[in-house]
């Protein structure tokens, strides 16, 4: 018989990790996007670090999406990159009306899912394949965390 109390804790921090993983390099891909010009996006917009968008935002896009996909810093890293884009919601789709799908084509609802799975990662981590883990799992972190502490 199928038993979900023993797959559960063996597959949860696995599936986590592919989760964040994926979301990791899709919101990669928009930074090489708007940075690299790659993949090419029809009304790409040289990329300026002075500006707000493609520059600053393009340069988040791309450190923090690789930092995701890594599962480096993800904590800190996934709460930056959800206040961002809530920002972003706000800044480019919000005033188009309360319901996105209202909105025609990208309405925003890309923006408010990248927002809470971000937010989701903050608080759950960065599952059982990650940077951090194989940081943490070092002998001499717990050291370290305990002369801290």
């Amino acid at each position: 018989m199928f038993d979900w109390a023993t797959l559960r804790p063996i597959w949860e921090p696995r599936v986590l990790a592919v989760l964040r993983i994926m979301i990791g390099l899709l919101f990669l891909e928009h930074g090489t996007a708007k940075v690299l010009a790659f993949p090419h996006v029809q009304n790409h917009v040289a990329w300026m670090l002075t500006s707000l968008n493609p520059g600053i935002q393009g340069l988040i896009e791309l450190v923090g999406g690789l930092l995701i996909a890594l599962g480096l810093l993800t904590r800190p890293v996934a709460f930056i990159l959800s206040g961002d884009c809530a920002v972003a919601y706000f800044m480019a789709h919000a005033s188009r009306g309360f319901f996105p799908l209202q909105n025609g084509g990208n309405g925003g609802e890309l923006a408010i899912v990248y927002t809470f799975v971000f937010l989701y990662f903050s608080v759950a981590g960065a599952g059982a394949w990650s940077l951090d883990r194989l940081w943490m799992s070092r002998p001499d972190a717990s050291i370290g965390a305990a002369s801290r502490a």
